[in-house]
C-alpha cells in the first residue's frame, strides 16, 4: 500500500502515463512516460492556482483595454485625446432673495441666469461619451484608456531599469566580495535612507522653475524614482548569490577552470531568476501606486496628460469629489484591478517557483 501511495504522489507531479501499467510490459518507458521539465513543473503549479489565473486574465484585460482600446475610440488620436467641439447644453441657474418693500411686506424674487458653454462641459453619460466628458470637453473613458497606457507603460520601465541596475551591482557584490560588497551594500544603505516624497516635493518645484511641463517632466520623475529604488533588488541578488556560490555546483565549476563571466551568467543568474521574476512582478503594482500617489500631489505628469494618477487627482477638488464621480471612481477601479492582479500573479509564481510548495 505505501508503495503504491509513492508512485501515485511521483506521477503525480513527474511523469503523465499513457496506457496502463500491464501494457508498458516490454516496452522502453520513454515511450509512454513524459517526464516534465522544471519548466513544465513550474507552468504547471502557476496554472493550477485560481488566484494566478484571476489575476493573469486581469492584467490580459487591463493590456487589451490600455494599448488596443484607444485604436476604437472615435475621441483619440493615436496618444492623444481629441476635444468634443459639439455645444452643451444651456445651463440655468435660479437664485432666490427676499426683500421688504415699503409697506413692511415680505416679497421674495427670483434671478435667472442662462450659460451657454462653448464646448460640451461636463456631459453625462451617454452612449457616446460612457463616462462623460470633463470640462475641457475631452472624453473621459478614452482618457482612462490613455492612463493606462502611461501608467502601464511607466510602470515596466521603471522596474526592467530598477532589475538591470540590481542585478549588476548586486551580482558583483555578492560574487566578487571584499570591498567591492562594502561599497555596494554601502551605497545601498545610504540610498536606502533618503525619504523619497519630500524628494518628489523638490524635483517637481525645480521642473516647474525650468518650464519643464511636458511629458518629460513625469520621466523625470520615474527615473530619480528608479535611482532610488534599485537596493531592493540588489539586496536579493546580493542574498542569492552568497548562497549559492558555496554550493556544489560551484565548486565543481571553480575547478573546471571556468571563466568569471560564464560562472556568473551561465550558473548564478539562472538560480537567481526566479526570485528576480517574483520581485519584478511585486514590484510592478507599488510603482503604478507610487504614480498615482505623485498623480493626487499633482507632482506627476503635467496638466492636460492622461494618466490614472491625475485623473484620481480631481477628487481633490469639493465639487468634482460630489458632484462628479465619474471623474475618480473609475481610474481608482483600475488602479486597484492592476495592483490586485500583480500581486496575484506574483504570488502565484513565488508559490510555483517553490519546491516545497504542494497544491
Amino acid at each position: 500500500m505505501e508503495e503504491n501511495k509513492v508512485l501515485e504522489n511521483v506521477s503525480e507531479e513527474v511523469a503523465e502515463t499513457t496506457a496502463p501499467a500491464e501494457d508498458l510490459r516490454g516496452e522502453n518507458l520513454n515511450d509512454r512516460v513524459r517526464v516534465l521539465s522544471p519548466g513544465m513543473m513550474v507552468a504547471k503549479r502557476f496554472f493550477r492556482s485560481k488566484l494566478s489565473m484571476l489575476g493573469l486574465v486581469m492584467l490580459i484585460a487591463l493590456f487589451l483595454f490600455s494599448f488596443l482600446g484607444p485604436i476604437f475610440s472615435p475621441w483619440a488620436d493615436g496618444g492623444t485625446p481629441i476635444k468634443d467641439e459639439t455645444p452643451g447644453a444651456p445651463i440655468l441657474s435660479i437664485k432666490s432673495f427676499a426683500y421688504i418693500d415699503n409697506e413692511g411686506n415680505e416679497i421674495i424674487a427670483y434671478e435667472m441666469n442662462e450659460t451657454i458653454p462653448s464646448n460640451n462641459q461636463f456631459a453625462e453619460l451617454s452612449s457616446e461619451h460612457l463616462l462623460g466628458t470633463d470640462n475641457n470637453g475631452y472624453d473621459l473613458f478614452t482618457n482612462l484608456m490613455l492612463g493606462g497606457r502611461i501608467s502601464l507603460t511607466i510602470g515596466f520601465v521603471v522596474i526592467i531599469i530598477e532589475t538591470v541596475i540590481g542585478v549588476i551591482l548586486g551580482g558583483l557584490a555578492g560574487y566578487f566580495g571584499g570591498w567591492v560588497d562594502n561599497l555596494v551594500m554601502r551605497i545601498v544603505d545610504i540610498i536606502s535612507c533618503i525619504p523619497t516624497l519630500p524628494i518628489m516635493l523638490i524635483l517637481s518645484t525645480t521642473f516647474t522653475s525650468l518650464k519643464i511641463v511636458d511629458i518629460r517632466r513625469l520621466y523625470y520623475l520615474m527615473g530619480v524614482l528608479t535611482l532610488i529604488g534599485w537596493g531592493g533588488i540588489a539586496r536579493l541578488v546580493r542574498g542569492q548569490i552568497l548562497s549559492l556560490r558555496e554550493q556544489d555546483f560551484m565548486l565543481a565549476a571553480k575547478c573546471s577552470g571556468l571563466s568569471t563571466s560564464r560562472k556568473i551568467f551561465r550558473h548564478l543568474l539562472p538560480n537567481v531568476m526566479p526570485q528576480l521574476i517574483v520581485s519584478m512582478t511585486m514590484g510592478l503594482g507599488s510603482i503604478i501606486l507610487m504614480e498615482a500617489t505623485l498623480g493626487f500631489l499633482d507632482l506627476g505628469a503635467p496638466l492636460g496628460t492622461p494618466t490614472w494618477g491625475a485623473m484620481i487627482n480631481a477628487a481633490a477638488n469639493m465639487t468634482y469629489l460630489s458632484g462628479y464621480p465619474n471623474f475618480w471612481i473609475p481610474p481608482g477601479i483600475c488602479i486597484t484591478l492592476a495592483i490586485l492582479a500583480f500581486n496575484f500573479v506574483g504570488d502565484g509564481l513565488r508559490d510555483a517557483f517553490d519546491p516545497k510548495m504542494k497544491r
